[in-house]
């Protein structure tokens, strides 16, 4: 079904500026990781971080999500310190770059959300476990006013896989609901600026992922801008027996789908390729 999120007059105030999410944004990822699932993303060191911020810039990233703690599976703790420490290479990257690109940090915790805000002007909380890691976080954005990504997951990144965290009466049907209760109580806190991600990839089956592909366009009806990440995921190169190193076909085809479904961000590793994409889907879709 084709859904058509930009006849919404959707915003988003990041930092003083009004984004309009008419047109999709492509928000570039940025890893400041030893470890993430995809080798040729992470950026261990300075030089390979401001090379990474370079390149997206040049390629037309509108954003750019700056994480210091990998999430996936089996994935390693990380100290508040040394979280704070890789994420300040990636600031300062993108600062040398004096680019007028929205930055996001990718965090769970609310220390660490505050400092990014406070101390390097980011414009956006980007929290995979959607304020459940950490209950000081809904608190910290409602006083930071800033843009809040809030993602849908059970468990934590080393338990989301786990049997208990992966049935659902309809796949669908419960994130929505997750995402509405949540809402209301965001909202009543005086949170203006929520942008809601499902989670692909984040506790979740392979079909279960696909189910919520397929029915992508009803998150549109919730009325606040949607973000979609699912670039190389194992949903796509477990399905097409590859590797994330080979999935970058299969990654733009999901992101046609999900642009045609609504979506107002995409969430990749390769801007250039999903620049493209929203290019031809919005010339397709006026």
């Amino acid at each position: 079904m084709l859904s058509d999120n930009r006849n919404r007059k959707l915003t988003i105030n990041a930092g003083g500026k009004l984004i309009d999410l008419s047109r999709p944004q492509v928000m570039g990822i940025l890893n400041v990781t030893p470890d993430s699932f995809y080798d040729n993303s992470r950026c261990p060191d300075a030089t390979t971080v401001a090379e990474r911020v370079s390149t997206m810039l040049l390629e037309g990233a509108d954003m750019i999500d700056v994480g210091g703690y990998s999430s996936r599976p089996g994935c390693a703790d990380v100290s508040i310190d040394e979280e704070m420490r890789r994420l300040a290479i990636g600031f300062e990257a993108i600062r040398c770059q004096k680019t007028d690109a929205i930055i996001s940090v990718d965090t769970f915790r609310a220390e660490v959300a505050r400092w990014s805000v406070k101390e390097w002007g980011v414009q956006i909380v980007n929290d995979i476990s959607g304020g459940e890691m950490d209950n000081k976080m809904f608190d910290t954005v409602a006083q930071l006013r800033v843009p809040y990504v809030m993602m849908h997951m059970r468990g934590t990144p080393n338990t989301m896989m786990q049997e208990q965290y992966l049935h659902y009466d309809d796949i669908t049907a419960d994130v929505l609901q997750y995402f509405a209760t949540k809402i209301d109580r965001l909202t009543l806190m005086g949170i203006n600026d929520i942008i809601i991600d499902p989670g692909f990839g984040f506790s979740k089956s392979l079909d279960d992922n696909y189910r919520l592909m397929s029915h992508i366009d009803e998150f549109t009806r919730l009325g606040l801008p949607l973000l979609v990440g699912i670039s190389r995921k194992s949903m796509i190169y477990r399905l097409l027996e590859t590797t994330p190193g080979e999935s970058l076909n299969g990654t733009t085809a999901m992101n046609v789908l999900a642009l045609m479904g609504g979506a107002n961000i995409l969430r990749v590793h390769d801007v250039k390729q999903a620049v493209e994409a929203v290019k031809i889907v919005t010339k397709t879709i006026p």
